[in-house]
């Protein structure tokens, strides 16, 4: 059990805990009694206000005005997708539990039974806690009544693929189109892949074989030249020393912004090694550059030739990981009146293949039917979408109907069939009474608006993995609204709750070497003043030499301390949204630009379809300690 947790902290914890009004109608500070709702909670015709007693970091406790005020009550918190904070009466009778206890049990979503049926918000045992893990977060206000229309990408959005057989798959492949296609050797082929080296947010620096962890800043904290951590004086001399900032952008780097692009990451770097230790084993003329160029030129063929998708066609579940709450959340959202549809680069034949699988209907020993059930869940699925390139609405792109049972194409006219020419006539499934999704391949997002009579952009949710491909272009060009998949969150909230006591101590530390600091520069600048005596100087320079001592030990211990906590996250990326006390440059993109960032898609069903996802407020530097909190 967790101790009890601390009702104080030091001035430096800055921390803000704004309160949602979705819960002022059953606020505790008016009506304690009324924070819980019923768990037989149906889904509204009308929105319901509702209360959901979810995970906060502790250090809002120390920073909360009335949190001594009720001192007999238990401490909930409530988080509508944002960072929010309230009291609430318990109504548990575990009144002996402490809050560290309390907050650190996360609550699994399963059936009363003991069945496997998910717990979504809408069933009759909805409305119960939300694991840490499996939370929205907001970073802007958000009201789902406002939205129409909620669209979806499939690969690392729907389908979840697994990073130890699929991408294993991927990097097996292009291993293999390096050797036999581009004259790589063959002692490649005895390579392995670690799947768990590589994480999202570096940059590969493309000329010098170099792997990048940056801030928000863009300024560069980790580095390694293959699998070789770079010194800090090398990374100044590569970054630092220059006259004009570096973009870090195409065509010198390269972002490694979707889970796909993990297996080339580490590739390059073995490649990278495999060059320093063998240059007269790779191709003649080839640098780094070179190599990364060939690597994708491998990936891409991989692709091309279908071999990744057969593989993983003949066993799905080899490669995908299932989610039963898929098709409840779908469920859920046709049933509060919004249309669904898909927006996949992927074509029809490998789309309905994994869609089968994540929603279709399946037999007792668990294989699927094979058949289109799948698409009653959408209103519209577009297949081979060329995304980000189908975001801009004067692309030329031409949109074709897709007869699923075939896979034919059928030339349309902004969607409106088009009379066949010639004498054969497709079957045609899902037409006339029984209809319900209509699916093309290519088009525009002009046509998919026309398609949903989408008359704003902004009625529009789109949710997927990948900050350029889907995120960045829907909501910079388009103004459609986002949610960002980022199937790393769940690990990591979870273990920021751990490590809360530890990044309490690095603060401390932290702040202990400042004050030192401080008191070193005031008696230094003392020693330049005439009036003081020999003595004084020497009384002076001694306490120098004892507080120069300390704030040595201070800082030793504060980077012993940090590389700890920084190898708990990842042994050599650390924290997947941070870089030292910074935001990582990954977690600047998604603030920018993802409205909403979950674990996974399916976190949706836990949530009403009618919720205000609302962001803490924006604090400045200068008013961490000005403001009451």
């Amino acid at each position: 059990m967790s101790p009890p947790l601390p009702t104080t902290l030091p001035s430096c914890y800055r921390t803000f805990a704004p309160v949602s009004d979705s819960c002022l109608l059953s606020s505790p500070l008016t009506n304690p009694q009324r924070c819980l709702f019923n768990l037989t909670m149906r889904i509204p015709k009308r929105p319901v206000h509702f209360c959901l007693s979810l995970f906060y970091p502790p250090p809002f406790l120390s920073r909360f005005p009335f949190h001594r005020a009720f001192s007999g009550s238990k401490l909930s918190f409530h988080n509508a997708g944002t960072h929010q904070l309230h009291t609430c009466n318990s109504m548990d009778k575990d009144h002996g539990t402490g809050l560290g206890d309390r907050i650190s049990h996360f609550h699994t979503m399963t059936k009363t039974d003991g069945g496997q049926e998910p717990c979504i918000w809408s069933s009759p045992g909805g409305g119960c806690k939300i694991d840490v893990g499996k939370q929205i977060f907001c970073n802007r206000s958000l009201n789902m009544k406002n939205i129409v229309a909620v669209g979806f990408d499939m690969d690392y959005t729907l389908a979840q693929y697994r990073p130890e057989t699929f991408e294993t798959l991927s990097y097996n492949g292009t291993i293999r189109k390096l050797v036999y296609d581009l004259g790589y050797p063959e002692e490649l082929l005895e390579w392995s892949f670690d799947w768990k080296y590589m994480v999202r947010g570096l940059v590969l620096d493309k000329k010098r074989g170099n792997i990048l962890k940056m801030d928000r800043h863009k300024y560069v904290k980790v580095a390694y030249h293959g699998f070789r951590e770079m010194s800090k004086e090398d990374k100044v001399d590569a970054y630092g020393l220059t006259l004009i900032r570096d973009a870090f952008d195409e065509p010198d780097y390269a972002v490694i912004d979707t889970l796909f692009s993990l297996a080339e990451a580490f590739l390059f770097a073995q490649l990278v090694d495999f060059m320093d230790n063998n240059p007269d084993k790779v191709p003649k003329l080839t640098d780094y550059a070179r190599m990364y160029k060939d690597v994708r030129a491998a990936v891409d063929l991989c692709h091309r030739d279908g071999t990744l998708k057969q593989m993983v066609a003949r066993d799905p579940k080899l490669y995908i990981n299932e989610d039963t709450s898929i098709v409840p959340m779908l469920e859920m959202l046709r049933e509060s009146g919004r249309s669904t549809f898909l927006v996949t680069n992927s074509l029809w034949d490998y789309t309905n293949i994994v869609m089968n699988f994540l929603c279709g209907t399946h037999k007792l020993d668990g294989s699927s039917t094979g058949n289109f059930d799948w698409l009653k869940y959408f209103d519209v699925v577009i297949t081979g979408s060329a995304k980000p390139g189908f975001f801009h609405e004067d692309s030329r792109a031409n949109l074709f109907e897709v007869e699923p049972e075939s896979g034919m194409l059928l030339n349309t006219d902004n969607g409106t069939p088009m009379p066949q020419v010639g004498s054969f006539s497709p079957k045609l499934l899902l037409k006339g009474e029984n209809k319900t999704c209509r699916v093309f391949q290519g088009g525009t997002v002009g046509h998919l608006h026309k398609l949903l009579s989408i008359e704003s952009s902004s009625q529009v949710l789109y949710v997927g993995d990948h900050i350029y491909g889907d995120i960045l272009r829907s909501k910079k060009v388009l103004g459609w609204r986002t949610m960002l998949v980022v199937p790393e969150l769940e690990s990591e909230v979870k273990l920021l709750w751990e490590l809360r006591g530890m990044r309490k101590q690095l603060r401390l530390l932290r702040n202990e070497r400042d004050l030192i600091e401080d008191q070193i520069h005031h008696l230094k600048w003392s020693l330049k003043f005439d009036a003081i005596s020999d003595d004084e100087k020497q009384n002076i320079s001694s306490k120098i030499d004892e507080l120069e001592s300390q704030r040595n030990q201070v800082r030793l211990t504060h980077q012993e301390a940090q590389r700890k906590c920084h190898q708990k996250f990842h042994k050599i990326w650390g924290q997947l949204l941070k870089t030292g006390y910074q935001n990582s440059r990954f977690a600047h993109q998604v603030e920018r630009f993802a409205c909403l960032y979950t674990s996974q898609v399916s976190n949706l069903s836990l949530y009403s379809p009618d919720k205000y996802y609302r962001p803490g407020e924006d604090f400045m530097p200068h008013e961490f300690d000005i403001l009451p909190i």
